[in-house]
């Protein structure tokens, strides 16, 4: 126990609690993505691996990626700050040129790269979240310069919501509602981090809730996925709506405490048709069981705390602002997806970080960790600590 209380409080601890998490997650992605796929993998090409090795090629691109991007200078971070509205704005506009955009489940937010796709909606909420960083900071500065102004807390929110909104459009515009919600819920994060009062805050949330619901009410396709949350197994509800949410609870409860065993799921054979991407985590429950879900959502418990550590020790606002925005887009990511697998909101799309198949979202995770793990590696006492955990594993 010590040992372990001594651990935790060192200062180089969140950088090894994320690497730790990180691997752990990524390594059972990658043998979940090749159980829950063998069976679509097999249908499609023939060959059971096709998908995981897919999988593999965009866990190899997305470390590289991260290794260029946790040693980046902050500055050149700042940089892409400035311009992050205008680049994820021009990516979500891709997939809306004919030729170049690829519809998907209704969903016309990708875009077409031979056998691959890659989805820019996933990399504008990194966008999103160095764009309000950036902004923040430009409030921050500008109250610290004026001592003699009275700034309200609706001037702060003008300086985030027109970026915000420009992005949220062009998703909704490829009809993409999970990425809505969590664009939405990001922007909100980084408001309330900024510390907004609470009654401002109320309302922004009051305001996205609302804007969300009619974006829900005019569409039948999702507002009948609202009603499958409460009635799955009714005999009409089930056949459209509730056929996914109902597959997937009982796929987690054949699982048991222990699991069926891994590979030996029932429901990946055809029962849910997204079981490599958006319902991995009902595969998880069904394979290893509540044990395994269990070890799954204490994996990301230790992500988020050791993000959300990092950010309260940030040498700077944008650093700081950053990473409470990386650590509260995987919070609402991580949640939207389990609660759309266990039954308790409705089936939105939304992928699993570092567990899911999809190089869009995995490259997405990792590069918000390689800025996370920057921020870490600039620190003098982490940097020490982690020189001397290597000299101590080379017997110098």
């Amino acid at each position: 126990m010590n040992r372990y209380a001594n651990f935790i409080s060192r200062a180089s601890a969140p950088y090894f609690i994320i690497l730790a998490s990180v691997a752990a997650l990524s390594g059972l992605g990658l043998v979940m993505v090749l159980s829950a796929s063998s069976v679509k993998s097999f249908e499609q090409t023939g060959a059971t691996y096709s998908i995981f090795l897919k999988q593999l090629l965009f866990l190899a691109v997305a470390l590289f990626l991260t290794r260029i991007a946790s040693r980046m200078k902050i500055e050149i971070w700042e940089k892409f700050a400035r311009v992050a509205i205008p680049l994820s704005f021009f990516g979500l506009l891709l997939p809306q040129i004919p030729g170049i955009g690829k519809e998907i489940n209704g969903n016309k937010s990708w875009i077409g790269l031979g056998s691959f796709t890659l989805q820019p909606a996933e990399f504008a909420k990194i966008g999103l979240i160095f764009f309000c960083a950036h902004q923040l900071v430009r409030f921050e500065n500008r109250v610290a310069a004026n001592p003699e102004k009275n700034f309200s807390p609706f001037q702060l929110i003008m300086y985030v919501l027109p970026g915000a909104t420009l992005l949220l459009l062009m998703i909704m515009i490829g009809k993409d509602l999970g990425t809505a919600l969590i664009v939405m819920a990001i922007a909100a994060a980084m408001i309330f981090v900024s510390g907004t009062p609470l009654r401002h805050f109320a309302l922004i949330a009051f305001g996205g809730l609302t804007f969300a619901l009619a974006f829900i009410i005019t569409q039948p396709n999702r507002l009948r996925r609202f009603q499958a949350v409460l009635h799955p197994f009714d005999p009409e509800v089930y056949k459209f709506a509730g056929w996914q949410t109902a597959h997937s609870v009982m796929g987690l409860a054949s699982g048991g405490i222990f699991g069926v065993g891994l590979g030996a799921s029932r429901q990946k054979w055809g029962n849910l048709s997204e079981a490599n991407t958006d319902f991995i985590f009902s595969v998880i429950g069904e394979e290893l069981g509540l044990i395994g879900t269990i070890i799954v959502l204490l994996l990301y418990a230790a992500l988020l705390y050791g993000i959300f550590r990092t950010a309260l020790h940030a040498p700077d606002l944008f650093t700081r602002y950053a990473c409470s925005g990386i650590a509260a887009w995987l919070l609402f990511q991580v949640t939207v997806n389990v609660a759309s697998d266990i039954g308790v909101f409705p089936v939105v799309g939304v992928t699993l970080p570092f567990i899911s198949y999809g190089g869009s979202s995995l490259i997405a995770n990792f590069l918000g960790i390689g800025f996370v793990l920057n921020v870490l590696r600039r620190d003098p006492e982490v940097k020490a600590e982690i020189a001397s955990r290597k000299a101590v594993r080379h017997g110098k």
